[in-house]
């Protein structure tokens, strides 16, 4: 009689390859609507290129595309219990018919709980992140203090939801599900392209009394801070963001936007060396941090309770 898995005298072997997940935040794709390649596509397959060998390397584009669903919006569950906040998200299911979400279909949750460091690459969409990434993240919500035990709350029961917040075995359940992470963010700009008139005024602005140029967000100052949000909910998280791997630059300052394309972004050399300089600060940090522990309870943590919500899940 073959001995079960928890009989094996075999002792697990914790050596294992580093894993990165790698994800582009761009709207527009190659595939469709505008039939173009992005800049955070381009990057991210550069950045794919650039990662040692023996590393496990995941990529993921989100860029829109027709007939493929969207990211679901959050329902802000959070809002009336932290207990209704379910991790991860039960709000919506893989393969769904009636509410296709791109976050169970491309198994989006047990990707980010397998990896040991994310690198998230998109561009800066008036003065903040695309609402690609910004969907994402206000889906994962649920890794901060998110309800492992659907169980408990019928799934979806406000009231029981609220009474388990209150309770001592709260303080049990709710916990950053994916601790210990690292998170790299780059992010990059076109300073206004070719569409200002040099001192931060739109050119066909009809009233430019109405504001102050000199307090442009971000303009000359920091611009990285366009993806603050982000950065901060990963931190909140107990997912670490170092300094050093939270950039940004400038792509196609000046230029019209059709002179602004991936093929034309990598004959620009200082933005692409801020690039490099950013992806090598990555491999280092990530490479004298080492493999993650639990990665497998993690990731099993991150399945879907959707049709299964009377299973005990963590």
């Amino acid at each position: 009689m073959t001995k079960s898995n928890a009989e094996s005298p075999i002792a697990p072997v914790e050596k294992r390859p580093l894993r990165v997940l790698l994800i582009a935040g761009s709207q527009r794709r190659l595939h469709s609507c505008p039939g173009l390649d992005s800049k955070a596509r381009a990057l991210m397959q550069r950045m794919a290129a650039m990662m040692p060998a023996g590393w496990q390397v995941d990529t993921e584009d989100l860029g829109n595309e027709h007939g493929k669903p969207r990211i679901q919006s959050c329902n802000a569950c959070v809002s009336s219990s932290m207990a209704l906040c379910v991790w991860p998200c039960n709000c919506y299911g893989p393969g769904s018919k009636t509410q296709p979400d791109l976050m169970w279909d491309l198994d989006l949750y047990g990707r980010l709980a397998r990896a040991d460091a994310w690198a998230i690459i998109g561009p800066v969409n008036w003065y903040g992140p695309s609402t690609n990434l910004k969907a994402m993240f206000d889906r994962l919500v649920c890794m901060n203090g998110g309800n492992p035990r659907p169980d408990l709350i019928d799934k979806k029961d406000t009231l029981k939801a609220q009474a388990l917040e209150r309770s001592p075995l709260w303080q049990t359940l709710s916990k950053n599900h994916l601790s210990g992470r690292t998170a790299a963010f780059f992010c990059y700009g076109d300073d206004g392209a070719n569409e200002e008139d040099g001192n931060g005024r739109p050119r066909q602005l009809e009233h430019p009394q109405w504001f102050n140029a000199a307090e442009h967000p971000m303009r000359g100052k920091d611009e990285r801070l366009a993806y603050q949000g982000l950065v901060w909910q990963c931190r909140y998280s107990d997912i670490e963001v170092p300094d050093a791997l939270w950039a940004c630059t400038v792509f196609g300052a000046g230029k019209p936007y059709a002179d602004d394309q991936a093929e034309d972004m990598v004959r620009e050399a200082a933005p692409m060396n801020s690039f490099e300089t950013w992806v090598r600060a990555f491999i280092s940090h990530v490479e004298n941090k080492g493999p993650l522990p639990d990665i497998k309870e993690a990731e099993k943590s991150a399945a879907t309770t959707t049709n299964q919500d009377r299973k005990r899940t963590a």
